[in-house]
């Protein structure tokens, strides 16, 4: 039985000058094909408003396993890995569990 905890991703993307108009294409697909997986609870994409080339993506999963199957796919494979991070100046990730308050 999978730990069924929810797992948030909190992702900051500072994108390279020039460069933020062919991530925001590139990640388009990569949404898409993310809140469609049974493990998605959400996937929202942020835009700094002190700054236009820091990308925030905020994701929850259900469970660990979940967010191990989304970084495993292929289009998490080619398009985030292959395409987009070769755009960023920096990627910074951090996956935390909700607290019940």
């Amino acid at each position: 039985m999978e730990n069924q905890n929810p797992i948030h991703v909190f992702a900051t993307w500072k994108v390279k000058e020039g460069q933020i108009e062919n991530v925001l294409n590139l990640l388009k697909p990569v949404h898409d094909e993310s809140i469609q997986e049974k493990g998605n609870l959400f996937y929202t994409i942020h835009q700094s408003n002190s700054d236009l080339n820091t990308l925030l993506l905020f994701e929850g999963y259900i469970s660990e396993e979940a967010v191990t199957a989304h970084r495993n796919s292929s289009y998490f494979q080619e398009i985030v890995l292959g395409q987009i991070v070769p755009l960023l100046e920096n990627r910074e990730i951090v996956l935390a569990t909700p607290l019940d308050y």
